[in-house]
């Protein structure tokens, strides 16, 4: 869906609202040891690379004067800085697989059982089976192998039958492990990267929304946490599914496709939250 390009918000105006977006960054970063003086570092860094890669002029080189001017870079730090790459998080191999076949068995038609949960699946033998999920997915690991991990890190058990059965709990990250942190960086990237399209005046409008309520007790948010979890859940098991048959209607491709769901609750008042009175009433934002 597109729209007619726009005019970017004003730099003061939004100037606000990244002190409240970074505000949590911010504490996490405290919390994890990560100085003042490294971020700026890095945002120096992320600033060059943007303005090198994402604003060049067609035809034009990118030279360090303009970079300077977009950025307010000091030129001697662009130049040093352009010789500075950074860092690409990337999935890793091992995540990467176990991400796709659990998703498989997730959404694959024949890897469901009646009420459309994942089935316990036999070892090995023709589909459906442990051995044929693996294999759907890669060739390049035994599926022997992989249950064996699976087990020793607790993502699967193996029931009174043989079965092997996907313990769903266990496919949530632990707090702070590499797995978390790769989607804690992709997942928010995502999430402002739609919201900055659709505030920054270009020519694509993505969904951003959200369903807020304020002046609620602490048990009725508690029980709306608990309803949007069920809710949540139920939203991307389906779009799982649906994109398993979309992927093998289509085939490969070069792009990418994520559908994010969060849900938040805090007392009104704290510091960095909106706080202005509303009606107990108010509910969906764009």
């Amino acid at each position: 869906m597109s729209r007619p390009s726009r005019k970017p918000p004003d730099a003061r105006l939004l100037q606000a609202q990244v002190s409240r977006l970074i505000r949590p960054l911010v504490k996490l970063m405290i919390r994890s040891g990560f100085s003042f003086t490294a971020f700026m570092d890095l945002a120096r860094k992320v600033y060059v690379d943007v303005a090198l890669n994402d604003f060049k002029i067609e035809g034009k080189e990118q030279t360090d004067s303009r970079i300077t001017l977009l950025t307010g870079v000091h030129r001697k730090e662009v130049r040093r800085l352009r010789e500075e790459p950074l860092d690409d998080t990337t999935l890793s191999p091992e995540l990467s697989r176990t991400s796709q076949i659990v998703a498989r068995w997730l959404g694959g038609a024949a890897y469901l059982d009646a009420a459309g949960r994942p089935a316990p699946l036999p070892r090995a033998g023709e589909a459906p089976s442990f051995e044929s999920l693996v294999s759907s997915i890669t060739k390049d690991v035994r599926p022997r192998a992989v249950l064996d991990d699976w087990v020793d890190r607790g993502l699967v058990i193996l029931d009174a039958q043989d079965r092997v059965t996907l313990v769903e709990t266990a496919v949530i990250p632990k707090p702070g492990e590499d797995n978390q942190l790769f989607y804690f960086g992709r997942n928010l990237h995502d999430h402002i990267a739609a919201a900055a399209a659709n505030v920054g005046g270009g020519d694509r409008l993505f969904l951003e929304r959200a369903v807020h309520y304020d002046g609620l007790t602490a048990d009725a948010a508690q029980r709306l946490e608990t309803m949007s979890r069920q809710l949540a859940m139920q939203a991307l098991e389906k779009a799982n599914k649906e994109a398993q048959d979309v992927c093998a209607e289509t085939g490969p491709g070069d792009w990418r496709w994520n559908f994010g769901l969060y849900v938040y609750l805090e007392p009104q008042g704290a510091i960095g939250s909106d706080t202005a009175a509303r009606d107990p009433n108010s509910g969906v934002e764009d």
